[in-house]
């Protein structure tokens, strides 16, 4: 494979990967002059034909996906026997390397991983793209920390219909419940393996393992995974239990989107822990397998431990917040004082009557501030009717362009949910009003321009470039824009995608040797080989009349280019030329000159000064050789003679 050029572009160099249906090279874009990434599909699956056409659809579908953290997919194509996707070409090293090299990572840094990852997925989910293999070995991470999703090899479009293998298994530890059973898929499946991503980055370690692929995925659907806390100390309680929430068995349970994903995860990132709390706050009690739970016979949540914002690994609950903490610590009072009530005493029912005082107040100024309730992806109805029944006021309602929240859904609020104000607090939201309208804009002229150029003018209007295969043209410089499409001057949105093709330059060939054809014959063959043809007729003695004497040029020529040929009009007699009046001299010239031969007499003449010809013979057409006779005055008669 190695050195073969695929597509008429692609040289392919070393490899760089292997994996269960493909092979990957590094290689060179001739035309663009940029390294690439190129995936090759194993024989036995490009030979089947199911297979391409859902590899063909699987391409097409990766390459739509724009973001900074998917890599880009550049082109695809069949050269023979071979499929092959080019992509963009990745320095750096897979997250799983770099987990098995340093260990755990900071809870900061794997909540900015799991951030990009969960941005990916949001661009993919929203082409309603699921990658079902979300696992560290498809994560690259680059020299400046930032990571790139790869590989939707067994990714699935949902509408895709060439396949009915619908329980596609990535890597075992990584898998969702639902994938091991069979069952429908959708965006929370990518969650879940995030969230085991997410596992291994905080703890070094998997939360399933096993002898075999079965038994782990087993474990998947069976056991709980042990609280990452418990392998590293160092993973905070919201970390912990935004990752707990990701592995939820029951979809329903997980973060139901992979953008509600991201905006608790950078929540947690600036700091903003009530955010973070009121998102995982439906964590059951299982996680931490305390209060009783087993891996086997999970405690299901009760009311009481429904609210709360996680389950630590004592089994104990974590106040949220200072007026819990004093509701609790009245509620102990309250105990102790009933106690004493068993001994009874009138001392004692009159310092219960003060406790029960004391107790209003704290319940009283507790129930001042309440916790405002999350509304991001609610429509508008939806939100304020929340707001109503939460007991707080409604507020402004603003619309705002978003390219991540479908319209109709509200996209931000203030204040941000978890936060404890008083019920008087007005609530304002902003609604999705959908994607911004791309803008109309012209289409430049890329013609004569440099790739680099092009691109620079395509960013300019807005626009994104897309280099198609070169193309022959003798008027443009080799490596220059020759054909754009959509053309220059009309008009185009915003983004959309503007192909241009770069010359290769005149296409050369062989000028075919057609001297001693017919012309006819010499016209078409010449014609066939791409050239225009110019008749000279010629007359010849030699080259019978209606044949090709010459031909120029010969060797080869640019494509188009005009080849002139010479084609024999017969034989011809020429005319001898006329030498009378002459001198001897210049007559012999001439007539030698024209290819005859010459015989000179001399004669006395009255009327020709001396040494002119008086005559020739024979005149008019004469073939060449003709012997031409001519008479050379040796001037008047001498001593009065007549």
């Amino acid at each position: 494979m190695s050195d073969r050029v695929l597509g008429g572009r692609y040289t392919v160099q070393d490899k760089i990967g292997t994996g269960g249906m493909a092979v990957v090279y590094r290689g060179l874009d001739e035309v663009l002059g940029r390294t690439v990434a190129i995936k090759t599909m194993l024989p036995q699956y490009a030979a089947d034909s199911s297979f391409a056409a859902r590899f063909k659809q699987e391409a097409q579908a990766a390459a739509a996906l724009q973001s900074p953290y998917i890599v880009s997919v550049y082109d695809w194509g069949k050269d023979g026997d071979t499929y092959y996707i080019v992509m963009e070409y990745l320095r750096g090293t897979d997250l799983k390397s770099g987990i098995r090299r340093h260990g755990a990572l900071d809870c900061k840094k794997v909540a900015q991983i799991g951030s990009q990852i969960a941005q990916a997925l949001s661009v993919a989910h929203r082409h309603d793209i699921i990658h079902r293999d979300v696992k560290p070995q498809n994560i690259m991470v680059q020299p400046d920390g930032n990571i790139k999703v790869m590989d939707f090899g067994i990714a699935r479009a949902k509408n895709s219909h060439l396949t009915t293998d619908n329980s596609v298994l990535g890597t075992a530890h990584y898998v969702s419940p639902e994938q091991t059973q069979g069952r429908p898929l959708g965006p929370t499946t990518d969650i879940y393996s995030l969230g085991v991503v997410m596992y291994e980055a905080a703890t070094g370690k998997v939360p399933f393992d096993g002898d075999d692929a079965i038994s782990v995925a087993l474990k998947q659907v069976n056991e709980q995974p042990k609280p990452p806390s418990q392998t590293n100390p160092a993973v905070d309680a919201a970390l912990e239990g935004i990752i707990l929430k990701c592995m939820q068995k029951n979809p329903a349970d997980r973060f139901q989107t992979a953008d509600e994903l991201y905006h608790v995860l950078r929540d947690y990132l600036s700091g903003r822990i009530q955010a973070v709390s009121n998102a995982t706050a439906m964590l059951s009690p299982v996680a931490g397998m305390g209060l009783g739970a087993t891996a086997t016979n999970p405690l299901p949540a009760s009311s009481a431990t429904a609210n709360m914002p996680r389950v630590e690994t004592t089994g104990r609950t974590k106040p949220q917040t200072a007026t819990e903490k004093a509701r609790l610590d009245a509620a102990e009072r309250e105990r102790r004082h009933r106690r004493r009530l068993v001994v009874g005493s009138l001392f004692g029912a009159l310092a219960l009557v003060a406790l029960i005082v004391g107790l209003f107040s704290l319940l009283t100024r507790g129930s001042q501030t309440q916790s405002v309730p999350n509304l991001i992806n609610l429509t508008q109805e939806q939100a304020l009717d929340e707001i109503g029944k939460s007991g707080f006021q409604r507020g402004t309602v603003k619309e705002e362009y978003s390219s991540t929240v479908p319209k109709g859904l509200v996209t931000d609020q203030d204040p941000d949910a978890g936060l404890m104000k008083d019920p008087s607090t007005q609530i304002n939201i902003s609604v999705s009003k959908g994607p911004e309208p791309a803008a109309t804009v012209r289409v430049p002229d890329l013609t004569n321009k440099t790739p680099s150029e092009a691109e620079a003018a395509l960013a300019a209007a807005g626009l994104v470039g897309q280099a198609g295969d070169s193309v022959f043209d003798h008027d443009i410089e080799v490596g220059k824009v020759a054909k754009q499409n959509p053309a220059a001057g009309v008009s185009a949105k915003a983004g959309d995608t503007i192909t241009y093709q770069l010359s290769k330059g005149a296409e050369s060939t062989e000028v075919p040797d057609v001297r001693g054809l017919a012309q006819d014959d010499a016209t078409n063959t010449l014609q066939e080989a791409g050239f225009n043809v110019e008749v000279t007729p010629t007359a010849s003695e030699t080259v019978a009349k209606g044949l090709v004497i010459s031909q120029s040029p010969t060797g080869t020529a640019e494509k188009g280019s005009t080849i002139t040929i010479s084609v024999s009009s017969g034989s011809a007699t020429p005319d001898i030329p006329n030498v009378i009046g002459e001198s001897e001299g210049v007559a012999k010239e001439s007539l030698t000159g024209a290819g005859y031969n010459v015989n000179i007499s001399y004669a006395q003449s009255a009327s020709v000064a001396k040494g002119l010809v008086i005559s020739q013979s024979p005149t008019g057409p004469a073939k060449r050789g003709t012997t031409v006779s001519i008479v050379v005055s040796l001037g008047g008669s001498v001593d009065g003679a007549s």
